[in-house]
C-alpha cells in the first residue's frame, strides 16, 4: 500500500530534474529598439528611396538616412569583435563607414550635399552639442561644477606639455625634426578642430613662416584627421582599463569625493519642450557675445549656462527640462551625428594620404603624451584619471566639437560633454596662443 501511494504521488518530472514545457527563450536581436525585421523593412524604404532619387529634402531626408544607416552601422560596431573592444565600436564605424561610403561613390551625389548642408549650414551639429552643453551642465551638481572648473586647466597644460614631450621625442627617433613634431603634427592635432584649430592657425603659419595659408593647411590637415581616429581608439581603451581597473575611474564622475546620483524623475513631455528652448536660447546667448568677445560661441556658453547653474536662478522646470532633454538627444541621434560627422567632415582621401609609418608613429606620440599629461596632472590635483585623461587630454586631440562626440562616445562617457567642450573651446585657444610664442624658438 505504502509503495503504491508513494508511486501516486512521485513527480515524474522533477526527479528527472526536467520542467515540462518550459523552453529557454533566445534574446531577440533589435536594432533601436525595434525587432530585425521591422528595422530591415525601415532600412529598404530608406535606401530604395535614397537610390531613386525620392528622399524628401532638407531636415527629413538628412536625418532619416543618419538614423537609420547611423543605428546599423553602430549596431555593427558594437557586435564585431575587436572592434568593439578596441576601435571604438560602434562610434568609429559610425564615422568611417560613412565616409568610405562617400569615398566609394555609395551614396548619391545629391544625399551627400543635402547632409553636409544640413550638418553645417542646417546647423544639425550645433543643434546636438547646444543640448548636451546645456543640459549636462544644469543637471549637475552645483558643488562639483564650482569644485572641477577651478582646476581643470592644470590637466589640459598638462596634456599640451606631455604632447609636445612625446612627440619630439617619438619624432626625432623615425626621422622628423623638433620643428615638424611640434608645429606641423602636435599644435594641429592639440588645436581644438578645423574652424577654431587648423584654419586660424594656418593664417598665423602664414604670417611667421611665410608661404599661403592653404600650404600649411594641407600639412596641417592630414594630422588633425589621424590624431582624431587615435583619439577615439584610445577613448575605447581607456574604457577598458577603467573597467579593470575601478580605482582609476569614476564610471563618468570628473572629481574624486562627489559621486552625484542623479535623483530619479519621471519624463515630461513639456519640460522636454522647455528643455529644448533652453538649449536654443543658451547657443543663441554664446553667439551673442561671440560678436564682441573673441572666443568662440561654446566657450561662450559653457561659461553662461556654469554662471547660471551655480547662482541658482533658474527653477527645477528648467533644470529638469534641459536636463531631460539632453538625454533624449543622447539617446537618439548620437549615431545619427556621427554618421553625419563622417558624411560631411572626414575625408578619407586625407587619412589615407598620410599613413606613412614616421607620421603614424608621431601622431600616435601626440596622443599617447596628451592621455599621460593630462591623466597624471589630473590626478595631482582630485579627478579620477581616466576622465581627466579623456576630457582635458582626448579631448584636447580631437577635431573639436565633432571629436567630442565621437571620443565621449567610445568610451561610453557622454555626461562629461561639458568639460569635452572647454577642452576643445578654451583650450583650443591657448594652442592658437602657444603657436604664436613657439614659432619663433623654432626657427
Amino acid at each position: 500500500m505504502s509503495s503504491s501511494a508513494e508511486k501516486i504521488h512521485r513527480n515524474p518530472s522533477k526527479e528527472a530534474n526536467v520542467t515540462p514545457f518550459v523552453h529557454e527563450k533566445k534574446k531577440a536581436i533589435t536594432i533601436f529598439g525595434l525587432p530585425l525585421h521591422w528595422f530591415g523593412v525601415i532600412t529598404a524604404v530608406t535606401l530604395v528611396s535614397m537610390y531613386t532619387g525620392n528622399l524628401p529634402g532638407g531636415m527629413l531626408g538628412s536625418l532619416l538616412v543618419m538614423m537609420v544607416l547611423g543605428e546599423l552601422f553602430g549596431w555593427l560596431g558594437d557586435h564585431t569583435p575587436i572592434v568593439k573592444t578596441y576601435l571604438g565600436g560602434g562610434a568609429i564605424i559610425a564615422i568611417f563607414g560613412a565616409a568610405y561610403m562617400v569615398y566609394g561613390g555609395w551614396i548619391p551625389e545629391s544625399t551627400v550635399t543635402m547632409i553636409t548642408d544640413f550638418m553645417k549650414s542646417g546647423g544639425f551639429l550645433n543643434f546636438y552639442i547646444a543640448a548636451l552643453i546645456t543640459g549636462s551642465i544644469l543637471g549637475m551638481d552645483k558643488s562639483i561644477l564650482i569644485k572641477v572648473g577651478l582646476k581643470y586647466f592644470l590637466p589640459i597644460f598638462g596634456a599640451v606639455i606631455g604632447a609636445m614631450a612625446v612627440a619630439g621625442l617619438l619624432g626625432s627617433l623615425v626621422g622628423f625634426s623638433l620643428r615638424d613634431a611640434v608645429l606641423v603634427i602636435t599644435m594641429p592635432i592639440m588645436g581644438g578642430g578645423m574652424g577654431a584649430g587648423a584654419v586660424p592657425m594656418s593664417q598665423i603659419y602664414s604670417e611667421l613662416m611665410g608661404n599661403d595659408p592653404s600650404y600649411y593647411i594641407s600639412m596641417l590637415v592630414p594630422a588633425l584627421a589621424l590624431g582624431n581616429v587615435f583619439a577615439i581608439i584610445l577613448a575605447s581603451i581607456l574604457d577598458i582599463i577603467g573597467k579593470k581597473n575601478p580605482s582609476l575611474t569614476g564610471n563618468g564622475q570628473l572629481l574624486k569625493g562627489f559621486q552625484f546620483k542623479e535623483k530619479p524623475s519621471s519624463f515630461d513631455v513639456q519640460k522636454m519642450g522647455v528643455g529644448l528652448m533652453a538649449a536654443i536660447l543658451f547657443f543663441t546667448v554664446g553667439t551673442l557675445l561671440a560678436g564682441f568677445i573673441p572666443l568662440h560661441a561654446y566657450a561662450l556658453m559653457i561659461i553662461i549656462v556654469a554662471v547660471v547653474k551655480i547662482a541658482g536662478i533658474l527653477p527645477q522646470s528648467v533644470l529638469d527640462g534641459a536636463n531631460q532633454w539632453y538625454k533624449f538627444v543622447a539617446k537618439n541621434w548620437t549615431l545619427a551625428l556621427l554618421f553625419g560627422i563622417g558624411i560631411a567632415y572626414t575625408d578619407l582621401n586625407t587619412v589615407l594620404e598620410a599613413l606613412t609609418l614616421q607620421y603614424i608613429l608621431t601622431v600616435l606620440g601626440v596622443i599617447i603624451g596628451a592621455v599621460l599629461g593630462a591623466g597624471l596632472l589630473g590626478k595631482l590635483v582630485g579627478f579620477y584619471p581616466i576622465e581627466s585623461a579623456i576630457t582635458a587630454g582626448l579631448c584636447m586631440a580631437n577635431m573639436g566639437g565633432t571629436g567630442d562626440v565621437a571620443v565621449l562616445s567610445a568610451s561610453k562617457r557622454m555626461e562629461l560633454m561639458p568639460f569635452a567642450q572647454i577642452s576643445s573651446r578654451l583650450g583650443g585657444a591657448l594652442i592658437l596662443l602657444l603657436a604664436g610664442l613657439i614659432i619663433p624658438l623654432l626657427m
